[in-house]
């Protein structure tokens, strides 16, 4: 084999790890799926024990919604392999749902102002 013939069947040192990244997948240790089943059966038990003890009012939903919000997060973030994926593309998930929570809080400040608004001109007081 020339030398030339050789040098050109070489590659550089970036090029074999990313051929070999990209070629199989990656692969992830059950471990961490252990976990974050663990820790999906320990929010859920405590989203149970809201209900359970009969918890009412502004606290009971808080307590629904954050573990709602966070069983939400770890299932995207490794399930869904959110955490392994670039910044742009988890902005591109993460941003819509934000902006819609944000247009929610304007409309239920706007919805006070008209209900404010209807009883002080069209109560019939």
């Amino acid at each position: 084999m020339s030398s030339s013939s050789a040098h050109t069947h070489q590659s550089q040192p970036g090029e074999a790890a990313a051929a070999a990244g990209h070629g199989e997948g990656q692969q992830h240790p059950i471990r961490l799926y252990l976990i974050v089943w663990g820790w999906l059966f320990v929010l859920s038990a405590c989203s149970y024990m809201v209900d359970y003890i009969h918890l009412e009012g502004l606290l009971r939903w808080s307590l629904i919604l954050i573990f709602m919000v966070l069983k939400a997060g770890l299932i995207m973030a490794v399930f869904m392999h959110m955490m392994w994926e670039r910044a742009a593309l988890s902005w591109a998930i993460i941003l819509p749902p934000i902006a819609v929570l944000v247009f929610v809080a304007i409309m239920v400040i706007e919805s006070d102002h008209t209900v404010f608004t209807r009883m002080t001109f069209f109560g019939g007081g």
